[in-house]
C-alpha cells in the first residue's frame, strides 16, 4: 500500500511573534532553534496565512514534536479573537481525528497554541492534484463524520469545514483542524467571519446570515466530499449565492446510494440534512441517512449482516485488511494517497 506521505511547499518569511517575551510589534529574524516560554523551540515555519502562522516545533521539557501556532504580525482583533476561541475549543475535544491541543500561553498579541504535529499534506494538497477513488471518498467520510460528531456532542458547531482545514498525518490520517469559528451549535456568526476565506463551503443559511448550527457542518462536509469524487468545488466563491436556489449537482457516476448521502447533506433546508453520526453510518453502510424505524426488522438484520462485506470492499480498496474475528469492522483509519500523488 502507498500512504499518504507527501513534503509540502510553504511560505515562510522569517518574521513572527515568539511568545510572551516578545511584543507582537516586533519583527527580528527568526534564529533557529528560538525557544519560545522557555521551553518550545522552532524550528522552521509549516505553513502561514493572514492570521495565523504555524511552526514546527520541539518540547524540550517532554522531548516531542509539536506544531507551535502563532498570531501572525500585523493581523486585526478579529484574528485574535478567532485565536484565542480555537485554543478554548480544542482544549475541550479529545478525538483521533481532531487536532489535539497541548499547551496555551501568552495573551492577545503574544498568545501561541501548542499543538499535536500533523505536518503531511492538507486535503486541498491532494485535490489540487486530482480527485478520489469512490473508496477513499467513503473512508474519508466516515472518519471526518465521526470526527463532527464528537464535536457536536460537545455542544459546538464547526462552521469552517474546507479541505484546508483537514491534515493529514504521514501515515495518511486526516486530522480536523481550524476551529477559530467554531461556536455554540445553534448561533449567529459575526457578520465579519461568515466569509472569510470559505465562501465556496458555506452552507445557505450561513449566507443568509441566519442561525448556524451543526446542520451546517454537515452541509459543508457534504460539499467536500462531492469535491473529492468530482476533483472541482460544487460552488466558487462567485457563485455563492447560487446555492440558494438550486443544489450542487451530483454526478450521475455516483452510486445510488453515495449520491442519496450526499444529497441529503447538501439539503437546502438545515431540517432535511441527517446528523454527522448518521452520515458515519450511512457511509458504512449501516444505515441510510435518515433515522431507522424504532422497531428492528428482518431486513435491517440482512444489511448489517452484509455490511462487512461492504466494508471490507472498502478496506481492501485502501489497502487495509479487515479482522475476521469481527461482524462489523471498525473503519481504517488512514487513507492511501490518491494515485497521481
Amino acid at each position: 500500500m502507498r500512504v499518504v506521505s507527501l513534503s509540502l511547499s510553504t511560505k515562510t518569511t522569517g518574521k513572527v511573534a515568539v511568545g510572551p517575551e516578545w511584543s507582537a510589534a516586533d519583527t527580528g529574524e527568526l534564529e533557529a532553534g528560538q525557544l519560545l516560554a522557555g521551553r518550545y523551540r522552532l524550528d522552521g515555519l509549516i505553513r502561514t496565512g493572514g492570521t495565523a502562522q504555524v511552526h514546527r516545533g520541539w518540547d524540550t521539557l517532554l522531548r516531542r514534536a509539536v506544531a507551535v501556532k502563532l498570531v501572525a504580525p500585523g493581523a486585526g482583533r478579529a484574528a485574535y479573537r478567532r485565536f484565542d476561541n480555537e485554543m478554548h475549543v480544542l482544549a475541550g475535544l479529545s478525538h483521533p481525528n481532531v487536532v489535539s491541543v497541548y499547551d496555551v500561553g501568552g495573551r492577545d498579541r503574544d498568545s501561541f497554541v501548542v499543538l499535536q504535529l500533523v505536518d503531511g499534506p492538507t486535503l486541498r494538497d491532494h485535490l489540487d492534484r486530482g480527485a478520489f477513488s469512490e473508496a477513499q471518498t467513503r473512508l474519508l467520510g466516515v472518519l471526518l463524520s465521526d470526527a463532527l460528531a464528537h464535536v457536536h456532542e460537545h455542544g459546538v458547531a464547526h462552521r469552517d469545514l474546507t479541505p484546508t482545514g483537514v491534515l493529514f498525518d504521514h501515515a495518511g490520517k486526516p486530522h480536523l483542524a481550524d476551529f477559530g469559528l467554531a461556536g455554540p451549535g445553534g448561533s449567529r456568526t459575526r457578520r465579519t467571519d461568515r466569509r472569510v476565506g470559505t465562501t465556496a463551503y458555506l452552507a445557505p443559511e450561513q449566507v443568509r446570515g441566519d442561525v448556524v448550527g451543526e446542520p451546517a457542518d454537515v452541509y459543508a462536509l457534504g460539499l467536500v466530499l462531492l469535491e473529492c469524487l468530482t476533483g472541482r468545488p460544487a460552488f466558487t466563491g462567485r457563485t455563492a449565492l447560487s446555492r440558494l436556489g438550486r443544489a450542487p449537482e451530483i454526478p450521475l457516476s455516483a452510486p445510488s446510494d453515495l449520491a442519496h448521502l450526499l444529497s441529503a447533506m447538501t439539503a437546502r433546508r438545515p431540517r432535511d440534512r441527517p446528523s454527522a453520526a448518521a452520515c458515519g453510518m450511512a457511509l458504512r453502510g449501516f444505515a441510510a441517512p435518515v433515522p431507522p424505524p424504532a422497531a428492528p426488522s428482518r431486513h435491517r438484520v440482512l444489511v448489517g449482516a452484509a455490511t462487512a462485506v461492504t466494508l471490507a470492499a472498502i478496506a481492501m480498496a485502501v489497502g487495509q485488511t479487515p479482522d475476521p474475528t469481527v461482524a462489523a469492522p471498525a473503519a481504517p483509519t488512514a487513507i492511501e494517497a490518491p494515485r497521481g500523488l
